[in-house]
């Protein structure tokens, strides 16, 4: 099934424009593609579009790695699905299991040909800190930023390596001025959906960065957007803030499989190959918010990024 395509003027200028649009699902977007002998890493399997993810990859012939909180919740989800999968343990607010999770992965010798940063939390109801940093914060950026780098050679061992980003339009949440920089710890006025939308806005700044570091290499990175799927994400969302996802370009609800979609397309699309530093909505190229085309707040987000880590970096 293929669905409207976004207009021209929310699309960047010489931005490949694909079959796909709103509707599309993650079966829809790889039908026709063999993926044997590829290695793909999915963060956060265990239920919802991470779930659908791996099943996808895994039902085109790619080896998924599959991470969830616990390796007793990873092989279960391994379990549910068709194919050749690995379940690994990886804790994104625990820096060590990222380096162990990371040591896993090169143990096995092979290139990633992508990796998808898909796990999360959204608007904890009340500030909570990892080592003093707010914890959308420490879990949807910094947890993925130390796997990514980690494992940064395999995915550019790759002969196409792709670095998947799940952002959100809700970064357009995020403080007016962009990221916080004297408020990482969240201390100063906790607002669930602002300390969410900081941590999506970082997700997409560290695509942006990390496709200008790639220039010159086969590997890419791109960030996107899944659009509204009524998963576990939503847990602890306050039903006093439901009314906030009105402020999402696609506020509709949309269906697991519809919201796996743009992921499974931006790892796989051979149309994609030198793509990078786009943000992907609907399967296509949008212009996202411009906090996330800020390249002085990316770089400078790499930096303070590698400050809060440098002892799991060296």
């Amino acid at each position: 099934m293929t669905g409207t395509q976004p207009p021209a003027e929310s699309r960047p200028a010489d931005a490949p424009v694909g079959p796909f649009g709103p509707g599309s699902t993650a079966t829809e977007v790889t039908e026709g593609l063999d993926l044997t002998g590829r290695t793909m890493l999915v963060t956060g399997v265990t239920s919802g579009v991470g779930l659908e993810t791996m099943r996808v990859l895994a039902l085109r012939g790619a080896h998924v790695i599959g991470t969830g909180r616990t390796l007793a919740r990873a092989r279960a989800a391994c379990r549910a699905v068709q194919g050749r999968t690995t379940p690994l343990a990886l804790e994104l607010t625990d820096y060590p299991s990222v380096l162990a999770c990371a040591e896993a992965v090169r143990a096995l010798g092979v290139p990633l040909d992508a990796l998808l940063c898909n796990a999360g939390v959204m608007a904890l109801p009340k500030l909570e800190q990892v080592g003093g940093i707010e914890r959308q914060f420490a879990t949807n950026h910094l947890g993925h930023f130390l796997l990514v780098n980690r494992l940064l050679p395999a995915v550019q061992a790759a002969p196409q390596g792709r670095v998947v980003v799940v952002s959100s339009v809700a970064l357009g949440w995020a403080a007016p001025g962009g990221i916080e920089w004297d408020n990482l710890s969240g201390s100063r006025g906790y607002a669930p959906e602002r300390a969410y939308g900081q941590s999506k806005l970082a997700n997409a700044l560290f695509a942006l960065e990390l496709a200008r570091r790639l220039e010159g290499s086969a590997a890419t990175a791109n960030a996107l957007h899944p659009g509204y799927v009524d998963t576990k994400l939503f847990r602890h969302y306050p039903w006093s803030l439901r009314g906030a996802r009105n402020l999402l370009r696609n506020p509709g609800k949309i269906t697991v499989e519809q919201g796996a979609a743009t992921s499974c397309y931006v790892a796989t699309a051979p149309a994609l190959a030198g793509v990078s530093g786009l943000f992907f909505e609907d399967c296509n190229p949008v212009t996202p918010d411009a906090r996330a085309l800020d390249r002085v707040a990316a770089a400078r987000l790499w930096e303070v990024s590698e400050a809060l880590l440098r002892p799991y970096l060296a």
